[in-house]
């Protein structure tokens, strides 16, 4: 294939692939989830802090995007729609999980060293430095998941993910104001809690 064609394939947009997969090309829909897997695990697993839960509920989220493809209008763009369906997903099983228990540090820690985020920064740090963000990030999960599900989902998508405040208000159905008045109040949340974990720790 000539650089031409390959440079085509590559700028194929999320519309036109949304578009195959709803006429039944199942390659089509494959592409689109690869293509998003590793964020919405991401998400997945820093709303929930534990990869089993995290990757069962990603198997979740495709499932069900495969289900309501069909009724997908496109009124928004496909990035938007799989978000919302995760962030959903995620924010459904999290009150689940509160009701049935509370969330144990063993299931934190579980989860630690699968954080997408984390094995990045590991790979370019020294062993030492390493042990370190693992502490790190094992203390983040655990002030994060004081938080409610409201005010964790805007903190991994903003500082965690990088969204910007109006994809966030997009993909969770509210404005940018909005957004933002979470985001300045899970922030303070967190730094209390951390400033409470450093303290006994």
């Amino acid at each position: 294939m000539s650089e031409d064609s390959t440079e085509s394939v590559e700028e194929v947009s999320d519309e036109q692939w949304l578009q195959k997969a709803r006429q039944g090309d199942l390659a089509a829909f494959d592409y689109l989830m690869a293509k998003y897997q590793s964020r919405i695990y991401a998400l997945l697993y820093n709303m929930t802090s534990n990869k089993e839960d995290a990757e069962d509920l990603l198997q979740d989220v495709f499932l069900k995007a495969y289900k309501a493809l069909p009724k997908f209008k496109g009124n928004s763009s496909f990035y938007t729609w799989i978000y919302r369906i995760g962030v959903n997903t995620a924010i459904n099983y999290v009150k689940k999980r509160k009701r049935r228990r509370g969330l144990s540090l063993d299931d934190i820690d579980m989860g630690i060293e699968r954080d997408p985020a984390l094995v990045q920064l590991s790979s370019q740090e020294s062993p030492d430095r390493s042990l370190g963000l693992k502490e790190l990030q094992k203390k983040l999960n655990a002030a994060l998941q004081t938080l409610s599900e409201k005010h964790r989902m805007v903190v991994v998508l903003h500082d965690i993910q990088g969204l910007p405040h109006h994809e966030i208000g997009e993909i969770i159905g509210v404005s940018s104001g909005t957004v933002r008045s979470r985001l300045f109040y899970a922030r303070k949340q967190l730094q209390a809690q951390l400033s409470d974990i450093s303290s006994v720790s």
